[in-house]
């Protein structure tokens, strides 16, 4: 089995002078515009290339040249106001994936404050809703211990970054909700303090505020976890011990005998490994000896366990079901598959749809606007709202006739007083975290569904261009095919060589390539126990063919045109019966002995069991399917029918070099394209192509290229890819459309527009209330991607 890629730089060799890719994980951001602080700081530091930072796993992927000391960005991060560190290799992942027991016990604690700060200023207002007031419970020395209990209790933390982020001049969502339940604070003491003034105390609202937003905060943190399970599930593969075999000799005779475990993190490559039935595979490795069936469905998302023999690939991770084994380690550490599945879904979650990158541009700035919107808000309704709509002071007889009641808050006759109402409001009532949580939560869910059911994507950029596809261009060999063509047909044109003949000079040519026809004709050879001759200054053109020198003659396989700009003669008669056979969809290889064509080689590759149920759906999506192959135009239309492609949709007789250029002018003419393929020679096209997917059976220069790779090898999987990129990104606009409409009305609300002809005013508590409700919303939008079991599960 081949190892999932690394996206980022980070997977290969860190020379000074080559650019990297570093993870810090980033604490006391709370919103949008602390993700663009972070991002500020970053870009900042000398060195530093790019930055991109998550809100929901609380990281930063940072691209930066080699000269960069890593300690130096955590160190700046940290003095900013934002406590960092750089992840190590063995870190265990982001903490939004890693919830402990303190943590939830924690969550618990702010739950229970949350609730019973609300419950007791809702009891001390009972009279308010003609209810028999409770004694002790109305007065206004409860709820003004109470307000002072609530900001030096739960709410401390909340002023005290919110204070720090305004004096860095960094404001974010904790310098709003802060200066809001301060001013309100502030006020009602003044009030109680200063009675000649004639205002009213409203402590109630500082309690209420920091009860709905530490609610809020809680249920979204909640949410967030419930949002990283299936990435929880995947760091809780990783094995922590491996057992050691400490004399070979002794387990040749029996698989149980003694080992030493050790950490699996210490496991050299070479090292025989023992594994009982129900351990986990410590590494990569090949089983050596013993017999089992290993569950990897925790990796590949495919369900039915698979037998597992001497020889045969193990992947860390999975789980031995039946027997006991011996593994020779292959891959450790962070370059096993598993290791490289959780990296490459990590930088998944990181990486941003463009349409991310202009909200985070937007609420990078938005609490400097909010801040500015709620000063105006305030001098308005003091210097002139006031005085147009006398109206306003009048009391809560007024509005209540509206039928209002749950949104108002009764007005006071101080114009002061309700100017400041309302620019509290609008101080809490915006909500950048909405905006910063829009994407991060989507791709925290989606790709975490991705890798349970092996897709993995590359991240939220990807998303974006899958939605925008309109043209699916398959590579016919090793991916509509199953990629193990076999020799059917060996026949001499000449009555000087015979079959067997013709046969072992091919197989003899072909000893050192890798391609699948070469493969199908060594092991034809092999089948027929034919020892390879004597060959010299053997020559390969990709897409084309080889040329070796046999004894004093030159031997040349390959394709019909380049033997004709060899010129090499085929005979009339020997290129009918090669056309009888493309007919028939079987690819064609020539031998040519000097100048002339002395045997044809027939090599047929059955369709793989769901090329025609996956073209057929992708048909059904409104998506155009084309087929590409360096095979003869009469080839590949014999396959392009039982596929049900048109002849314009095939694209035969395309070397491999050529590929590229002609996914090039598909999106030439507007298309948008993706490329899927599984060899050496489409990894150009797949790095041309909008966007790339490759079959993990794939070979690994394809699997690095592409932007979506298929772990279970199941061609239906491209369906299963297209449409959770398609549901997340969905997902992704309708939190970003719902976090921009709930500021866009919710904000002049709270500024007072209704208030003159609808009596509408919302309170301060009200005003939180709906800005915690605006982020769980989020949230909780991007958990019912887990509806879309959709996505068909194996």
């Amino acid at each position: 089995m081949q190892t999932a890629p690394n996206s980022a730089p980070a997977s290969k060799t860190l020379l000074t002078d080559q650019p990297r890719t570093l993870v810090l994980d980033v604490g006391g951001m709370k919103c949008a515009g602390c993700v663009r602080a972070v991002e500020h700081q970053l870009q900042q530091c000398d060195g530093v290339v790019s930055a991109t930072v998550n809100l929901v796993t609380e990281t930063a992927l940072v691209e930066c040249d080699g000269a960069v000391v890593e300690q130096t960005l955590a160190t700046q991060l940290t003095e900013a106001g934002f406590p960092s560190y750089v992840r190590q290799a063995a870190d265990s992942g982001p903490s939004v994936a890693s919830p402990d027991t303190t943590e939830s016990d924690r969550s618990s604690w702010q739950l229970a404050i949350a609730t019973l700060l609300l419950l007791l200023s809702t009891l001390g207002h009972l009279d308010h809703l003609g209810f028999p007031s409770i004694p002790g419970l109305s007065s206004i020395g409860f709820h003004g211990g109470l307000a002072t209990l609530a900001l030096l209790g739960p709410g401390r933390p909340i002023l005290v970054d919110g204070w720090r982020g305004l004096r860095r001049w960094m404001p974010n969502m904790n310098t709003l909700v802060g200066l809001g339940t301060v001013t309100a604070y502030s006020t009602s003491v003044l009030a109680l303090l200063l009675p000649q003034l004639g205002w009213e105390c409203f402590f109630d609202e500082p309690v209420m505020l920091v009860g709905f937003i530490v609610l809020g905060r809680t249920l979204e943190q909640r949410a967030r976890q419930r949002a990283a399970k299936a990435f929880r599930a995947l760091l809780a593969l990783r094995p922590t011990v491996a057992r050691l075999v400490v004399d070979r000799s002794d387990l040749e005779r029996s698989l149980t005998a003694d080992h030493q475990e050790i950490p699996a993190e210490q496991v050299q490559v070479g090292q025989w490994l023992q594994v009982l039935p129900g351990d986990k595979l410590p590494v990569d490795g090949e089983v050596i000896l013993g017999q089992t069936t290993v569950d990897e469905s925790m990796l590949t998302g495919e369900a039915m366990p698979v037998v597992k023999r001497p020889g045969d690939r193990v992947v860390a991770g999975s789980f031995n079901q039946s027997g006991a084994i011996a593994i020779q380690a292959t891959r450790i550490g962070k370059d096993t598959t598993l290791a490289q599945i959780i990296q490459l879904v990590e930088t998944a979650q990181t990486r941003k749809a463009p349409i991310q990158r202009l909200a985070d541009t937007v609420a990078g700035y938005f609490t400097y606007g909010i801040m500015a919107i709620a000063s105006l808000t305030f001098l308005f309704w003091y210097g002139l709202g006031t005085r147009l709509w006398p109206m306003v002071l009048q009391g809560s007889d007024h509005m209540m006739q509206h039928g209002l009641a749950a949104m108002i808050t009764p007005t006071a006759a101080s114009p002061l007083l309700l100017s400041l109402k309302l620019a509290i409001a609008v101080l809490v009532i915006a909500c950048p975290c909405a905006l910063g949580l829009a994407t991060p939560t989507a791709l925290l869910v989606g790709s975490g569904m991705g890798a349970e059911r092996g897709l993995l994507l590359r991240g939220g950029d990807v998303l974006e261009k899958v939605h925008q596809l309109t043209t699916l261009v398959f590579d016919k060999t090793g991916t509509l095919t199953t990629g193990h063509p076999t020799v059917t047909d060996c026949l001499p044109q000449t009555t000087e060589i015979t079959a067997e003949y013709l046969l072992q000079i091919a197989a003899t040519v072909e000893a050192g390539t890798r391609h699948p026809l070469a493969v199908a004709i060594c092991e034809a050879a092999d089948a027929q126990a034919l020892s390879r001759l004597t060959v010299q200054d053997v020559q390969t053109y990709p897409g084309s063919g080889v040329v070796a020198r046999f004894g004093d003659q030159v031997v040349r396989l390959g394709t019909a045109d380049w033997l004709s700009q060899e010129q090499v003669a085929i005979a009339p008669a020997t290129q009918q019966l090669a056309d009888q056979l493309a007919r028939q969809g079987k690819t064609i290889v020539y031998v040519a002995l000097d100048q002339t064509t002395v045997g044809l080689i027939a090599i047929a590759d059955e369709l793989r069991s769901d090329a025609r149920a996956t073209l057929d759906r992708l048909r059904q999506m409104g998506l155009t399917v084309m087929m590409i192959t360096g095979d003869r135009a009469l080839s590949a239309q014999v396959m392009a029918e039982q596929l049900a492609l048109e002849p314009h949709q095939v694209l035969a007789g395309v070397r491999p070099d050529a590929k590229a250029d002609a996914i090039a002018q598909l999106q030439a003419k507007g298309q948008r394209v993706a490329m899927v393929g599984d060899g050496i020679n489409d990894a150009p096209s797949l790095a041309q192509a909008d966007v790339g997917i490759s079959l993990h059976s794939g070979t690994e220069v394809a699997i690095e290229t592409a932007d979506i790779i298929l772990m279970r090898d199941r061609l239906m999987d491209v369906v299963e890819s297209i449409r959770l990129s398609q549901a997340t990104f969905n997902t992704i606009r309708q939190n970003l459309g719902w976090a921009l409409a709930y500021n866009l009305i919710g904000i002049p609300l709270a500024m007072g527009v209704l208030l003159p002809g609808f009596g509408i005013l919302l309170s301060p508590p009200t005003a939180g209330a709906l800005m915690a409700f605006s982020s769980i919303t989020v949230v909780s939008n991007s958990l019912l991607l887990y509806r879309h079991s959709t996505i068909d599960k194996p």
